[in-house]
């Protein structure tokens, strides 16, 4: 693997191979090239045989495809996790108090810390949340973090996913079919475990149940159904937590309680890890064509008697340009200096910033305030001339809907070649659970590869691919 490359490497340096990876680079340089080809083909067809895929949205051949895997893991060591983890617990808890304060108090807007225009004219703000606080006071049951590093000691917060974060059923199955194909590997490298993870969200969940809940509490998933892009995950976590999986036609009011159809009857549900959209969790409150919620659910969240993970509102938290801001609500709320840095971000509303952008745009990775999955972004430096014109006008006609930030020397990590080694560039998705009293987050997470040499556009959607994620024990 080339050792002259500009961006940080996670597993070579000029001197050797860094610490993390001394071990798996012994084991490694021991194995036959054409052995560890037949593993990846193996790989592919384990994934292909579970049904592990993913459907992408706005194109013709939007057919269901498999995630390309990656047999070399991201390895991190337990100090990088410590610090990392660090980070990631103190922005949860900090989103979390954010979301409590603009739905109740709104003392961090009143302090003029974040403009009040930008809660005002969010369209995820919503104020059917107002004046009420979720059982528990948890509004972020599931968070995922996606997180990029520029050096030894470098790590940057890219993205808060704060409403239906998703990704964790890859972080999953990626371990177990490292676990089926190099048993050898995990016997001579001690790994932190992250099968644990669907035991501790159904404890986190049912942590956060509804007081007038009685005995253990019951929760289901809540899917759109088996069209959505992730129908997959919802189905593995189900099926992993032992809890029913459900549709909103499966789901009734009764006795001011929620109740779901079983073959014995109805039965009363305490916890909704639901993964439909607001727009769409209660026709009565917010989008009347859904028939994808139960109607007056929002009635009965709000009188107490279910819960609700996420909350619903919980989009506001992630929207690009409160990210901005994540600095200032971190020491707000917790009264800490950021461990996690910001990406520099310009805010396209303002025009100062707005003339900046326009003037460096083939510099500027270009983004939607409201996008996620890659979709509706400006890579300046990767982008035609046409694409950046093309954006010029979408950015002076709609300037509040976008941020741009510079573009980052993104570490790279070793993927598997025909040719050996070869450097890609990687980021990571490490997910925390939030229960009444614990911050939970599994010892690694989704670290997802750009397979293209060069590209820095690591979405699934787009391209790009999984690898399993190792959080060395010592």
């Amino acid at each position: 693997m080339a050792e002259n490359t500009p961006f940080f490497d996670e597993m070579r340096r000029a001197s050797g191979v860094r610490m993390p990876y001394e071990d798996y680079s012994t084991w490694f340089d021991k194995q036959d090239v054409a052995r560890l080809a037949q593993k990846s083909e193996e790989a592919e067809r384990f994934f292909r045989r579970t049904g592990i895929t993913f459907n992408v949205y706005g194109q013709e051949d939007a057919e269901e495809r498999l995630i390309p895997f990656d047999l070399v893991p991201r390895i991190l060591s337990n100090s990088e996790w410590t610090k990392l983890a660090r980070g990631v617990e103190q922005r949860v808890r900090a989103i979390n108090a954010f979301l409590h304060d603009i739905y109740n108090r709104q003392e961090i807007l009143r302090a003029g810390v974040v403009p009040r225009s930008l809660i005002a004219s969010n369209d995820a703000f919503l104020p059917q949340m107002m004046d009420f606080t979720p059982p528990g006071g948890v509004y972020t049951h599931i968070v995922g973090t996606d997180i990029v590093r520029t050096g030894e000691n470098e790590f940057y917060v890219l993205e808060d996913n704060a409403r239906t974060p998703s990704g964790v059923s890859y972080m999953l199955e990626n371990r177990e079919t490292m676990l089926q194909m190099f048993p050898e590997l995990f016997s001579q490298i001690k790994v932190q475990r992250v099968s644990d993870y669907p035991k501790n969200l159904r404890a986190s969940l049912e942590a956060s149940a509804p007081p007038n809940c009685e005995g253990r509490p019951f929760v289901v998933v809540l899917t759109p159904g088996i069209h959505n892009s992730a129908y997959y995950e919802h189905s593995f976590l189900a099926d992993q937590m032992g809890v029913e999986l459900v549709e909103g036609h499966d789901l009734r009011i009764l006795d001011g309680r929620i109740a779901v159809r079983t073959t014995r009857g109805y039965r009363t549900v305490d916890v909704i890890y639901r993964r439909v959209d607001d727009a769409f969790l209660d026709p009565l409150s917010f989008n009347p064509q859904s028939m994808l919620g139960v109607p007056g659910i929002m009635d009965i969240y709000r009188s107490g008697s279910i819960t609700i993970a996420n909350a619903p509102g919980t989009g506001v938290s992630d929207d690009k340009a409160i990210y901005s801001y994540m600095p200032e609500i971190v020491e707000f709320y917790t009264g800490e200096k950021a461990i996690l840095k910001n990406v520099e971000t310009h805010r396209c509303s303002e025009p100062d910033s707005l003339a900046y952008v326009l003037e460096n745009l083939s510099e500027l990775v270009v983004k939607e305030v409201h996008g996620s999955g890659g979709y509706g972004m400006l890579v300046g430096p990767a982008a035609s001339k046409e694409e950046i014109e093309t954006f010029r006008q979408k950015l002076k006609a709609r300037p509040a809907n976008y941020i741009a930030q510079p573009t980052l020397s993104l570490s790279t990590v070793p993927i598997f070649t025909e040719k050996g080694l070869a450097p890609r560039h990687v980021d990571l998705r490490p997910f925390a659970l939030v229960s009444p009293g614990e911050i939970n987050i599994v010892p690694g997470g989704l670290t997802r590869v750009a397979l293209t040499e060069g590209s820095l556009v690591v979405n699934s959607s787009q391209g790009g691919g999984t690898k399993d994620t190792w959080v060395l024990e010592s």
